[in-house]
């Protein structure tokens, strides 16, 4: 790893730790302060890198800034007056980012035997959340089923190729980020709780982080 890399990994761990604080106390200044510039540096992380194939490097650094372009729309009050609501702005940011993320895992597969492992982690994980995680989106918000049930096969699918990729510290990234948004739709759809925002918000930095340094190995 290169030091301008390091140091800007280092330099995203208490910025991420600042966008912890304000999501548990509900401050949306360090919350828009923090949340985006823990994304920059990790867009810089991964440019800075010595990557082992430059071809995943660049197809994870759109998947990066498209997750960026996400965390700006979630940040944006639902009752904002758009022609598009944020909520599905973001969801198709990061929809379009684990595309990314998915090109850039399938240059670079390791195995088509981990990708069946990861398929049968998916289908057996699966099973257990997503039945209810769709009744509630279909009961809270219907009009985001089909985009909901999108967003979930395009980040199984990302999962699933992180597996035949072979980078443990990657598969950790994917499962984390799949932990993210399970977290993220069930608040949002099923339970709601400020622990949980912060548990997504803490899986999902981890996910990010994950996935950056798989670049290297």
């Amino acid at each position: 790893m290169t030091g301008p890399a390091l140091v800007l990994l280092l330099l995203a761990a208490p910025v991420a730790l600042v966008n912890w604080v304000g999501v548990a106390r509900d401050d949306r200044r360090l919350v828009w302060a923090a949340k985006p510039t823990t994304l920059v540096l990790l867009v810089l992380a991964a440019v800075a890198l010595d990557a082992d194939d430059p071809t995943v490097r660049v197809w994870f650094v759109i998947g990066l800034l498209l997750s960026l372009a996400g965390d700006v729309f979630l940040m944006i009050p639902d009752d904002t007056d758009l022609p598009v609501p944020p909520f599905l702005l973001g969801l198709g940011a990061f929809l379009l980012g684990h595309v990314a993320y998915v090109v850039g895992m399938a240059s670079d597969l390791d195995s088509w035997g981990f990708v069946m492992v990861g398929l049968l982690v998916v289908a057996a994980v699966g099973a257990l959340v997503a039945p209810r995680v769709v009744a509630g989106v279909r009961e809270a918000s219907p009009e985001l089923t089909g985009p909901v049930l999108a967003y979930m096969a395009v980040i199984s699918t990302m999962v699933v190729f992180a597996f035949g990729r072979g980078s443990i510290v990657g598969i950790l990234g994917a499962l984390s980020f799949w932990t993210s948004d399970a977290i993220l739709a069930w608040n949002r759809f099923v339970t709601p709780s400020r622990l949980l925002q912060v548990a997504v918000m803490v899986t999902y930095h981890l996910a990010q982080l994950g996935l950056v340094l798989s670049l290297v190995g």
